[in-house]
């Protein structure tokens, strides 16, 4: 089993040849097909978080060597004893964000909250590999009808975005929302309008490729967030301040423009973990009456919906570029340095 392993942070991944694990108790192993590139895999590659102010936090919980990569499809190779609903040659999508399965969060179907986490990619061995062991079943969707390389993203681009979506539903049909980037997450989360009955979404983004390409995927309209009438654009566009912002990029210029274009009763819903401060003046939250909210990934029940979604031919597919497994690490690079529009997806 080769593997593309993080040995050291900060330092070049690591070409490895491991014995291919054998499947015990709920276990079951599959053989890679696809396997999402994600943002947050450089901030696990370079071990830490910008907190803004000179300050990092740096990774806790990820044990080195750490084979990375959470956005993955497999064809099942061989299964445990025990695990039951799945059979050898079914190709599956993984949900990754496992949680430890016994503290109230997972009971209450959170996992992807818990704080000992088992996520594959991130604590765990994932997807930069040609095999992938999965602890149990449950956490293998059925995904019938889709390529293995257009559903890989969904495991976690489609549903962060997704679950970050469902937290505007109480005005996602009749108002439209403000997204923040227009990269692999912003384009997947102009499909997922689509396919949830929204009114649509002003983009913004630094870069002219990619608002051209947030248009394309059905924009309202896509601004420039360095111009000086930046609020003034994103206001005229959405017909006055809007009532949900999504910041997928999530630094201190973009959580300002976000907070700035906020209405009254406003939402702010930050997934980006690019890095900073926030620089809000505290009298504006109740003069705006406003909410800002984090949102990390999603649970299993919201994949298993975003999936269906899929399925019922709701969903169009976001651009995706395609790479060889063996290019991870110049993947990583180009993704790091702005170089990809839309999702980058390694096959063997």
């Amino acid at each position: 089993m080769r593997s593309y392993r993080l040995a050291e942070f900060g330092a070049p991944l690591e070409t490895v040849d491991l014995e291919t694990p054998t499947p015990e108790g709920k276990q079951v192993l599959l053989r890679v097909k696809a396997s999402g590139v994600c943002h947050s895999d450089i901030h696990i590659w370079e071990g830490s978080y910008d907190l803004g102010g000179g300050r990092k936090m740096q990774m806790r919980g990820i044990p080195l060597p750490l084979t990375m990569g959470h956005e993955t499809v497999g064809e099942v190779v061989a299964v445990g004893p025990e695990a039951e609903g799945v059979k050898v040659g079914e190709t599956r999508l993984v949900f990754p964000w496992i949680g430890c399965g016994h503290c109230s969060i997972c009971a209450a179907g959170d996992e992807h909250l818990c704080n000992r986490p088992k996520a594959l990619g991130v604590t765990c061995d994932g997807g930069y590999a040609d095999h992938i062991l999965v602890s149990d079943p449950k956490y293998l969707l059925d995904i019938t009808g889709i390529a293995p390389d257009v559903a890989a993203p969904y495991a976690c681009s489609g549903l962060t975005t997704y679950s970050a979506l469902k937290k505007f539903s109480d005005f996602l049909s009749t108002d439209p929302i403000l997204i923040l980037g227009a990269g692999g997450l912003g384009l997947m989360a102009l499909t997922l309008l689509k396919a949830m009955n929204a009114k649509g979404a002003v983009v913004v983004d630094i870069d002219p490729a990619k608002r051209e390409a947030a248009v394309a995927a059905g924009a309202i309209a896509a601004i420039d967030p360095t111009a000086p009438d930046a609020v003034k654009q994103i206001m005229a566009a959405a017909g006055g301040g809007v009532r949900g912002a999504l910041d997928l990029v999530g630094n201190t210029a973009t959580t300002s423009l976000g907070f700035d274009a906020l209405g009254k009763g406003g939402k702010l819903v930050i997934v980006g973990l690019f890095g900073g401060q926030a620089n809000w003046s505290l009298p504006m939250f109740p003069i705006k009456a406003a909410t800002v909210q984090g949102s990390f990934v999603g649970s299993l029940v919201e994949l298993h919906e975003l999936i269906d979604l899929v399925k019922a031919g709701k969903v169009p597919a976001v651009p995706l570029i395609h790479r060889p497994l063996k290019d991870v690490a110049a993947t990583l690079e180009d993704l790091r340095l702005g170089r990809i529009v839309g999702r980058a997806v390694l096959t063997p």
